[in-house]
């Protein structure tokens, strides 16, 4: 095995002036490359995404969503609708209590009217009424 020898040739040096334009030059190439290579990353989608992510969902799913969005809907509107039944059946209870607050106290203290009782068995079926529209919930899937 024979070895050769390798001459080293000296690089020239670079004066002070001329290193700064060499500098400058490198950094203004540096600073054009970044948005290209922004763009470029950009432009790739992420590789950690599980594909199912990223597909649009097919008629089925749609027609799926586009159902739970009108149950949601008419959950929300029956809600509605029996939040506005209990508040005026509660102002009718209201309206009863009074009344029978006042009758009782016109009458004497050992005796009630029928129309007290009647009044008392009405306000007890309406509250009755109120109770049970209150705790009924509508299960939506």
């Amino acid at each position: 095995m024979k070895l050769h020898e390798v001459q080293l040739t000296r690089l020239p040096r670079l004066t002070w002036p001329r290193a700064r334009k060499v500098g400058v030059f490198v950094g203004l190439v540096a600073v054009a490359t970044i948005p290209l290579v922004g763009r470029a990353l950009l432009q790739n989608s992420p590789r950690n995404v599980p594909e199912f992510l990223n597909r649009l969902p097919d008629t089925n799913e749609q027609e799926r969503m586009r159902q739970q969005k009108e149950s949601q809907q008419e959950l929300e509107a029956t809600n509605a609708l029996r939040k506005k039944q209990v508040s005026e059946e509660t102002a009718k209870l209201l309206k009863l209590a009074n009344d029978l607050k006042d009758e009782v106290d016109k009458t004497g203290k050992d005796t009630l009217s029928l129309s007290a009782i009647r009044k008392a068995e009405a306000i007890e079926k309406l509250a009755r009424s109120i109770k049970q529209k209150m705790t009924v919930t509508a299960i939506s899937n």
